[in-house]
């Protein structure tokens, strides 16, 4: 410590000096927290997505029965949002600045005073306290604050991570239902007081639930951005101390339960193989009229015929309880 210092201490400074920079370095942290995360998350679905490629397995549209697709595909498309979110949080930790040495306005008037006029002076002081924090620019233009803008850029790739999860785990909670895939499930764990023979997806509705919150915490810089008045107000202040680092903290958990999801999640081939069975001779008309055009046919009265004929054979199937093979 230097005693001489207290005379001197943040002057020309004002509380935006030591605050806005701080929030710089955290954003910077918080997204160095993140990534190993999200990487682990790919890495653990990937691993799910190679072991389960060539799993046949029923795809749904409208979450109704359509073509087949295979347990790793289908796991793909989780994958390939997830690496999406990936380049997106580390585009936006990598374009954080420093606000830097700035002065009250944002013109570094107060430092030009101190140092003599010297213009020299004041960029290369700029400079050294950037450096010091581990940024290598700062924000060309700013206010009294760095533009809420900043905040807006890094809480929108955190709630596009959050509808990333939200998709995941909704798709893993329908297939639950369907007795195809189960998240992990602890052996003295209880799904319900009453009902103790469920299993019930807790971590994916506890990181839908997460997700949503996480989602809607974008709307808070959006407004924060759109109502600062000129060089800046101070409405923004108490806003944020609850916005960003609810968002770090609810993506940070959200992570977390998602990679022990990935993890541990569990297949039945057997379920799956009896799925596509009761479905198999709907999905192959399609096969079908593609050959009854090539042996002459027309598209359209060749759809019309078997449309009727699937449509009067699942009507059969579901109030008889016929098998859909058998018509």
């Amino acid at each position: 410590c230097c005693p001489q210092a207290a005379a001197i201490i943040h002057l020309g400074a004002t509380s935006c000096y030591v605050g806005d920079n701080t929030d710089l370095i955290v954003l910077r942290d918080g997204f160095d927290i993140l990534l190993p995360k999200l990487a682990r998350v790919i890495s653990r679905l990937a691993d799910f997505a190679e072991h389960y490629a060539h799993l046949p397995t029923l795809g749904f549209t409208h979450y109704q029965p359509a073509q087949l697709t295979t347990v790793g595909k289908r796991s793909c498309l989780w994958l390939q949002d997830l690496c999406m979110d990936l380049r997106s949080v580390r585009r936006a930790r990598e374009e954080l600045r420093f606000r830097g040495v700035k002065g009250t306005t944002g013109t570094q008037a107060s430092f030009l005073q101190l140092l003599q006029g010297d213009h020299s002076k004041v960029e290369e002081l700029d400079r050294l306290v950037t450096e010091m924090a581990g940024f290598k620019r700062t924000y060309l233009v700013t206010g009294q604050t760095y533009s809420r803008k900043v905040d807006v850029d890094c809480l929108a790739v955190l709630a596009s991570l959050g509808a990333s999860v939200h998709k995941i785990c909704t798709d893993i909670r329908l297939l639950a239902n369907l007795k195809e895939i189960e998240e992990p499930f602890e052996k003295d764990q209880i799904g319900s007081s009453a009902m103790p023979y469920k299993r019930n997806p807790m971590r994916s509705e506890r990181c839908c639930s997460l997700a949503r919150h996480l989602m809607g915490l974008i709307m808070d810089p959006l407004q924060t951005a759109a109502v600062q008045w000129l060089e800046r107000t101070l409405d923004d202040s108490a806003n944020r101390r609850v916005c960003l680092p609810e968002a770090f903290l609810t993506a940070d958990i959200i992570l977390s339960t998602l990679q022990n999801i990935t993890e541990g999640l569990v297949v039945y081939p057997k379920v799956i193989e009896r799925h596509i069975r009761h479905e198999l001779p709907f999905m192959a008309t399609e096969n079908i009229i593609m050959a009854m055009v090539k042996a002459g046919g027309n598209r359209q009265d060749c759809h019309e015929h078997i449309r009727v004929l699937s449509h009067q054979a699942a009507a059969v199937v579901k109030q008889e309880e016929g098998r859909s093979e058998e018509h």
